[in-house]
């Protein structure tokens, strides 16, 4: 699923794509390059990300893309940025059947009527998911066909965000092929990384990211429900830090590494995320008459095995991580080849953007 917010030339594809996602703490770039029908990992970085208040100054984030190009040796100057998900809206509208274009300019114009709310300075990209379409009523006219509406799945941000992330890549040498709803990597790599339970399965994708967690519903292939919780790995980690008077690296060391040591607390902290994620299941179950069978975990709290066994139990449904590189083959050295294992599942929401412009 591609929502790139704005159009470069006929949105050509590309082999190789430098993808960046930027989160509240650190940076995760890839460097993925296709290979025929398939996939390789050229390079990945980690690095921090810049300290701002709201929005990065323009010449900040040129400065750190440059940054970003370096570490993966500064192969490739196509670049996808991810939209953080508190900066992006991700919904499911009901349009009558026309061009992209034509949706775009729609919701521009009267995203009160189609979205509930004033969305002033916006810009949309639109999307007409893959659904499985019922047999048509016997004796339906064509009078009816002419008024039927088609659900579409809108991508929405700040067209200034827009505007800011295209000038500070093309100041830092790079051509921006695809700027994304950092919600749809995951969506994106899972469809990858395991297919066949993709699309025949309803299960629910949790990536924990910095400031705010989020979660998808996928229904067979199809994105039923997609919602932002306000709780993520930066709570838990600052909640073991004040609980024990203890630094922020070390609290970090022991979310991960040594989460038995803080059972208690640690679970007191992730109530809040289970109580939430369990809300928008319940939502799911009841609107489509049908139980999830799964949950799949990503982002840097996942690495803690701890962790998702403690959403299990709250959320009351199977819960396991999942390897966004698991279908990606290797180009990398023998170092990062040997740390991938550990760092993947932070890789996801980049693999995933980088896969939307492939």
């Amino acid at each position: 699923m591609a929502l790139p917010f704005f159009d470069v030339g006929a949105r050509k594809r590309r082999d190789q794509m430098l993808a960046v996602d930027i989160g509240g703490r650190v940076t995760k770039a890839v460097l993925l390059q296709r290979r025929g029908e398939s996939f390789s990992l050229s390079n990945y970085a980690i690095l921090d990300s810049p300290i701002f208040e709201k929005s990065i100054p323009v010449d900040l984030l040129s400065e750190h893309l440059k940054a970003v190009n370096q570490a993966v040796n500064g192969k490739c100057k196509y670049l996808t940025v991810t939209v953080g998900v508190n900066d992006a809206l991700l919904r499911h509208v009901e349009l009558p059947p026309m061009p992209v274009e034509d949706m775009r300019m729609v919701l521009k114009n009267n995203s009160r009527v189609y979205l509930q709310q004033e969305l002033t300075g916006y810009v949309f990209d639109c999307e007409i998911p893959y659904q499985k379409q019922p047999a048509p009523a016997a004796g339906a006219g064509k009078s009816a066909a002419g008024q039927q509406k088609q659900k579409v799945l809108i991508g929405g941000a700040k067209k200034q965000l827009i505007d800011d992330i295209v000038l500070a890549s093309r100041n830092a040498g790079l051509v921006p092929t695809h700027i994304l709803p950092g919600v749809m990597g995951p969506v994106n790599a899972f469809e990858k990384a395991l297919p066949e339970v993709f699309q025949k399965e309803s299960l629910a994708l949790v990536d924990i990211g910095f400031k705010s967690s989020s979660i998808s519903v996928l229904q067979e292939g199809e994105l039923i429900l997609n919602r932002v919780v306000a709780v993520g790995g930066d709570r838990l980690t600052s909640g073991l830090a004040e609980g024990m008077n203890i630094s922020y690296a070390e609290a970090e060391g022991i979310k991960v590494g040594m989460p038995h040591e803080v059972q208690a607390m640690l679970e007191s902290l992730l109530m809040p995320l289970g109580r939430e994620l369990r809300a928008s299941i319940d939502f799911f179950e009841h609107q489509q008459d049908r139980t999830l069978s799964h949950v799949y975990v990503s982002g840097g709290s996942s690495r803690s095995e701890f962790v998702v066994e403690v959403l299990r139990r709250e959320l009351m449904v199977e819960c396991t991580t999942w390897n966004p590189t698991a279908f990606l083959k290797l180009a990398l050295s023998s170092e990062q080849t040997a740390e991938l294992e550990h760092i993947a599942p932070q890789l996801t929401v980049a693999i995933g953007a980088a896969l939307s412009a492939l």
